[in-house]
């Protein structure tokens, strides 16, 4: 079988505009939690402009919602980030910056190593969860597939 890696997907609704100062706070913490992301173990590729992030890619007809889309060796690399750095310190604070979402807004699925998803395969992979719940193709930290699925 062909080594795997995890891509990760998640979306967020902006309570206001990213240049507002209610985001003030998110805002001061995207470039070192980024950068804490590209040292991290496990590592591997994350979805960015030519100025290092991604806030300007806006997928969705709703230009409130931001897209994060990185890949990891491992399930435990990528949670360990999720979990065990300074992002969780910041995700605490999330409501503050981001409004509920009443569909998945997080989705995690096994590729084959050295490939880079698309934005609109995420979307799909969202897409997939929404209807099916949790599953080889689409899951979540806590419903994992940890065995990959070739197809």
């Amino acid at each position: 079988m062909a080594a795997q890696h995890l891509a990760q997907v998640n979306i967020a609704t902006l309570r206001a505009p990213l240049d507002g100062p209610e985001l003030a706070g998110f805002v001061a913490e995207l470039e070192p939690v980024n950068a804490l992301a590209d040292a991290s173990p496990g590592f591997v590729w994350r979805l960015q402009t030519e100025d290092g992030d991604a806030t300007a890619i806006r997928p969705y007809g709703d230009d409130r919602i931001m897209v994060n889309l990185s890949v990891w060796e491992s399930f435990e690399a990528l949670r360990a980030f999720v979990y065990a750095t300074r992002h969780l310190e910041v995700m605490r604070h999330r409501r503050r910056w981001f409004s509920r979402m009443a569909d998945p807004y997080l989705a995690l699925w096994w590729v084959p190593a050295g490939t880079v998803p698309t934005v609109a395969e995420a979307k799909r992979r969202l897409e997939l969860l929404a209807r099916h719940g949790p599953g080889p193709d689409a899951f979540t930290f806590r419903a994992p597939f940890l065995r990959s699925v070739t197809r």
